[in-house]
């Protein structure tokens, strides 16, 4: 590149537009006027300006300009345009550019391929990412991370994690980035082991806590249920910002931990960290989860002293928070004074669940329809409606709904858990005899049901359709997805190994009676981590002291 430009007066010229378009062209103007429209220097600076004008058109025009494009200018371009193309049709403009890249002899460049992997998977277009990163001859660990943080980020942590197996196998050393990546896919799919892996490999290699890598474990650790390690790390970090404190409440809240919650927010309070709004909706939460009305109430007044304005998320943690503790009226009231008529659909949701978990079915039953009447598509809601009519003995209202959703062609979401069992992760979807050792997980289940009963278990038939008899309902019943999980991993592990399940739907109320008595049974601790929270089962007690 031609640096000597760099301390022209066109440079000074650029520097001095910044980020507006019409100055911007008037310095380009004098650029080719001048002499200089295929110097490099200048039209990296130009086109990096142009991008942050949100221009994307001229951007493309400046580039298409060029002669004979280099690969670090291709670069500049697809760095530059993929800060910009927010909101804006990305595999759009990336196809142009890549389109442009390969006609001009560029699609083998190592630097070119890492900028168009990393495009693609920041914005969501992962098939052509994959593409382009399985025809790279070449590969770098900014590839590797890129398409590791593009999994990842678009919830496919499973798929993430196999893709750093694979760079390991490879011969790369992952970076500060990687494991970034990987520890936030460990803690969407519970991979505690392998978060720990990482965790070990960090501090062995002296890579040190800083607060994103500190952040990442605190998370990791905390989204597998082992709060007292999240808290290790945090207090291990020497320095702290928002994000750390508040990583670390929002752990303490979906563990249970409301009380230690709430100590910690008001220790940060003390501290020169602020308070943001995420801190409040992790508060918030906790105090919702562990019945604490008003610390709840007040963690919520004292929004304002931050100059922060509550959003949708804090106002559906506080009537989450007001409807579990029973105060319905007061829930409603809130919604109607502090929200508005027109509140948003997870607002009504929030109330639709306080409704069933309190069996007032009238008003269960007018929530529910606003939710339909706002949003017709989702099955869930007209499920909860289900529910509420089968409880209140609506048989009638039951059928309707569900010719509907048959009408509709809407299906209620599958469940499934997972397990990992030495770092390998395994799945089970509800009645799935997919596994080879399907007969063998049966066979124990209904074994340890068998005991369970004995134990005095009674199986909450209320859990599943109600037009079935009593006993297909059991039946039905015994074999969700977190039992056969936990009925592989108590075949598969030693006496006394705590078992760590994930599902990806909130846990029937038959599935947490059940999982009681089997941790008596089998005298285990089994950790299990629903839609909405963690459950910690010792000695026939949950830590959500069956408030969820």
């Amino acid at each position: 590149m031609e640096t000597k430009h760099i301390h022209s007066p066109a440079y000074h010229y650029l520097l001095r537009a910044g980020p507006r378009l019409k100055p911007l062209q008037q310095v380009h103007a004098y650029i080719i006027l001048s002499g200089s429209g295929q110097n490099r220097s200048l039209l990296t600076k130009l086109l990096t300006l142009a991008c942050a004008a949100r221009s994307i058109d001229y951007t493309r025009r400046i580039f298409f300009s060029v002669s004979n494009p280099d690969s670090f200018l291709f670069n500049t371009l697809i760095r530059t345009t993929s800060k910009a193309c927010a909101g804006l049709s990305a595999s759009k403009h990336g196809r142009i550019v890549h389109g442009q890249v390969l006609v001009s002899g560029y699609g083998l460049d190592v630097y070119v391929q890492a900028a168009l992997v990393s495009f693609y998977a920041k914005y969501c277009d992962l098939g052509n990412a994959r593409k382009v990163f399985d025809k790279m001859q070449e590969r770098s660990v900014v590839a590797w991370n890129s398409i590791i943080s593009g999994y990842e980020q678009n919830g496919l942590a499973k798929k993430a994690l196999g893709l750093f197996d694979k760079m390991r196998e490879a011969g790369f050393q992952p970076d500060l980035a990687t494991f970034v990546s990987v520890l936030s896919a460990c803690a969407q799919v519970g991979a505690v082991g392998l978060g720990s892996w990482v965790h070990e490999h960090v501090i062995g290699n002296g890579f040190g806590l800083n607060v994103m890598i500190g952040t990442s474990l605190i998370n990791m650790y905390a989204r597998c249920g082992n709060v007292k390690k999240a808290r290790e790390v945090f207090d291990s970090m020497k320095e702290k910002n928002v994000v750390a404190w508040t990583a670390m409440i929002s752990g303490y809240g979906v563990n249970g931990y409301g009380v230690q919650a709430v100590e910690l927010f008001h220790q940060m309070r003390r501290s020169q960290a602020i308070p943001n709004n995420v801190t409040f909706i992790a508060i918030l939460s906790a105090c919702a989860h562990s019945g604490l009305v008003n610390e709840g109430r007040q963690a919520f007044s004292s929004m304002r002293e931050y100059h922060l304005v509550p959003g949708v998320e804090h106002h559906v943690c506080m009537v989450d928070m007001l409807g579990r503790a029973g105060l319905l009226d007061e829930a409603y009231e809130f919604i109607k004074e502090t929200v508005s008529k027109e509140a948003a659909p997870a607002i009504w949701t929030a109330m639709l669940g306080a409704c069933k978990m309190h069996k007032n079915f009238g008003l269960g039953v007018e929530v529910a329809e606003r939710l339909i009447a706002v949003e017709p598509e989702n099955p869930g809601h007209y499920v909860m409606l289900s529910n509420i009519c089968a409880l209140a003995g609506r048989m009638d209202r039951v059928e309707v709904i569900r010719n509907t959703m048959i009408r509709k062609r809407l299906k209620k979401q599958v469940g499934y858990s997972t397990i990992e069992i030495d770092q390998k992760t395994y799945l089970f979807s509800t009645g799935d005899k997919c596994h080879p050792e399907t007969s063998k997980i049966y066979q124990y289940l209904d074994e340890l049901m068998w005991q369970c009963k004995e134990a005095g278990y009674l199986a909450v038939v209320d859990s599943v359709m109600h037009e079935l008899e009593e006993e297909e309902r059991e039946y039905a019943l015994r074999y969700h997805s977190e039992k056969l999980a936990i009925a592989f991993g108590l075949l598969k592990t030693i006496s006394g190994t705590t078992l760590k399940i994930v599902k990806n739907l909130r846990m029937c109320e038959d599935c947490h009676s059940a999982i009681k008595s089997i941790s008596v049974v089998t005298n285990r601790e089994i950790v299990v981590r629903d839609k909405l929270r963690f459950h910690h089962f010792r000695n026939g007690s949950c830590s959500c002291q069956d408030y969820w």
